[in-house]
């Protein structure tokens, strides 16, 4: 038997599920990670509610959206200016009421903590926060201009929103701290300043001027000095992110003491304008947030935080692969929290090939923003782009802990449809799977009889080890072959058993068998799609 299948399956033995009353958590292994609920990988498909949609009215209005889109899991804000709208006193209706509806639903839920940031600037603070300036500092620009973000620098907006944050997991964990609705939490959202590249106020300028932490430049492998002496022309920058980073890490810290869910940070991408310039920190993305450059500084400065997470706005595969890259290192677990997918944002057509480009990337979790705005028909007429996501979502939710499992153990390649590649090879040991997206599937072509969505060029395919020569297939607008490596042309590979099916959580029931048109020419999938397991053999 292959190294490779001994080690698949060794790994497959270390995901067997544990118990259900432990906590959610993020396990590491063999350089892979997977998100942990109730003592079995858990893969999140899911949405994110527009920023305002966290009232109970609005969300009773969305929960048929997510059954619509098959969702395991909801992410949703809380909001400090309304949790907290007097000091020290708390309103959690918003928080029980998302609950509640997440359990009626049977939805997990990931909490977003709008507080000291959102995009950049402060819009979530409370108004008794906002209006005294005084005790409540604002970032100060180099010119001494107070701009729309408290300063990560002033002890007094620390010592405020930690209190704030810290009732909330207390809270959590009183009302959902057995039953794990709460799956994890955002902390703060797409923090960093828009305005200024840093601080200049004079607490933060002779913070500038001091010697930079010994925990950072240990960390960094850097000389001792001042923060212009080490960084340089990044100076400003990597202060900012410092400050930022060391604020965020003491309010999660806080709130994982009441309550240790996974937290995380995510971000708002160093996107340049006009790629592949260079970009101005604070003008073209909020200075100090955990971008790509900067993700070595959180973490040193965040150990609380468990996961440096991307939203994901670009334009093509190819960008959005840089992206997971630069993401996915052996300290950080890739998780696409938010990206493209409902409305008019750039690339929302290929979000159904992102999220298979993300599952092969070894993401833990996806989940398009705006929920809101999903509507499978428009003006009586299917809406194929958006119906692409929900038929991904159908199709993997029923298998998502299966999916969970196999990723965990680094058994799950995925192809998707580009423009100029017309055919990938996932290869597992002595097997190839060889995908193509027939030319048929074209723009100019006569689909009649063929998929709705195939002219969207949006095929994808995820493929699966279980065995020496047993595999899941689930594909949609694509055809799979596979064959015998090393190629021999005396050997020839045959489709022995090919079962359509569903899984219950890791159970397998075969519903009926492929043969014949459905396998003489390869495995065709067509959307919405289908889940197979196919036995293999040569003759």
């Amino acid at each position: 038997m292959p190294r490779t299948l001994l080690a698949i399956l060794a790994a497959l033995v270390l995901a067997t599920p544990l118990s259900a009353s432990e906590m959610p958590r993020i396990d590491h292994a063999d350089g892979r990670y997977t998100l942990v609920v109730d003592g079995q990988p858990y893969f999140e498909l899911g949405a994110q509610v527009g920023n305002s949609s966290a009232w109970p009215e609005k969300l009773d209005t969305l929960w048929p959206k997510a059954a619509a889109m098959h969702l395991n899991t909801l992410e949703v804000p809380v909001y400090w200016q309304q949790m907290e709208p007097r000091e020290g006193a708390f309103d959690d209706s918003l928080i029980d009421a998302a609950i509640n509806g997440a359990r009626a639903h049977h939805l997990r839920l990931i909490l977003l903590w709008f507080g000291t940031w959102k995009n950049g600037s402060s819009h979530y603070v409370p108004e008794w926060v906002a209006n005294d300036t005084t005790r409540f500092p604002r970032t100060l620009t180099r010119d001494g201009h107070p701009i729309d973000v408290l300063s990560a620098n002033a002890p007094a907006n620390l010592e405020a929103d930690s209190k704030a944050f810290t009732h909330l997991m207390h809270h959590l964990k009183e009302i959902d701290g057995d039953q794990h609705t709460v799956i994890m939490v955002q902390v703060e959202n797409e923090s960093g300043s828009l305005g200024s590249v840093r601080d200049f106020s004079p607490l933060a300028q002779k913070l500038f001027n001091a010697p930079v932490p010994a925990a950072l430049t240990t960390a960094l492998h850097k000389p001792a000095g001042t923060w212009q002496q080490v960084f340089g022309d990044d100076a400003d920058e990597t202060f900012q992110a410092w400050s930022i980073a060391t604020y965020i890490n003491a309010i999660a810290a806080a709130g994982k003491r009441e309550l240790a869910l996974p937290m995380y940070v995510n971000n708002w991408l160093k996107s340049p304008r006009g790629y592949p310039i260079l970009t101005v920190p604070g003008i073209d993305y909020p200075s100090g947030g955990p971008t790509f450059n900067m993700l070595s500084v959180w973490k040193a400065a965040a150990p609380s935080i468990d996961i440096l997470a991307p939203d994901i706005y670009v334009p093509n595969t190819g960008r959005y692969r840089i992206v997971m890259d630069q993401f996915r290192r052996p300290d950080n677990p890739l998780f696409i929290p938010e990206t493209q997918g409902f409305g008019h944002f750039p690339g929302a057509r290929g979000t159904a090939r992102n999220l298979f480009l993300a599952i092969g990337a070894g993401t833990i979790g996806f989940a398009p923003f705006g929920l809101d705005a999903f509507t499978p028909e428009e003006d009586g007429k299917p809406n194929y782009e958006q119906q692409g996501l929900a038929d991904n979502y159908a199709l993997l939710e029923p298998i998502s802990a299966e999916l969970a499992r196999l990723q965990f153990a680094g058994a799950v390649a995925t192809a998707v449809e580009e423009p100029g590649i017309a055919q990938s090879d996932l290869t597992f040991g002595d097997w190839a799977a060889q995908v193509t997206f027939p030319p048929a599937y074209s723009a100019s072509a006569d689909v009649t009889g063929l998929s709705p969505t195939a002219a969207l060029h949006m095929g994808r395919v995820l493929v699966a080890q279980l065995g020496p020569n047993d595999f899941l297939v689930a594909g949609i607008d694509c055809r799979v072959h596979f064959r015998r490596l090393p190629v021999n042309t005396a050997t020839q590979t045959e489709f022995l058993r090919v079962e359509e099916g569903h899984y219950t959580n890791t159970t397998w029931t075969a519903t009926r068998l492929w043969n014949g048109d459905e396998t003489d020419a390869g495995l065709n999938f067509k959307s919405p799609g289908s889940v197979l397991h196919v036995h293999l053999g040569t003759y």
